[in-house]
């Protein structure tokens, strides 16, 4: 995900601020993701409105709100282990 200079607004904005005085000013700003990109007030609109204390709380609520465009292939991973009575892949060695 790449924020595309939102990140230098939102470090400027005056905080508190409410999600929508910041969907107001920066509401249109577009952030990169995986597959395609999504307006930061739709990403927002989505997790409902909060006071945000500083722009790091905003950080946290735009990668939580990211559509699945976003987020790559989706229920992977690769690091975690089997789950109880299942038995994974022999690990190889490269």
């Amino acid at each position: 995900m790449r924020l595309n200079g939102i990140d230098e607004r939102l470090e400027r904005q005056q905080y508190p601020a409410t999600t929508s005085e910041i969907i107001a000013a920066h509401g249109n700003a577009s952030v990169e993701l995986a597959e395609g990109s999504e307006r930061l007030g739709d990403i927002l609109t989505r997790m409902g409105e909060e006071t945000f204390e500083r722009p790091d709380d905003v950080f946290a609520a735009i990668r939580s709100g990211v559509c699945a465009r976003g987020v790559g292939r989706r229920f992977y991973s690769d690091r975690d282990p089997d789950a109880l009575g299942e038995q994974g892949p022999e690990p190889v060695s490269f």
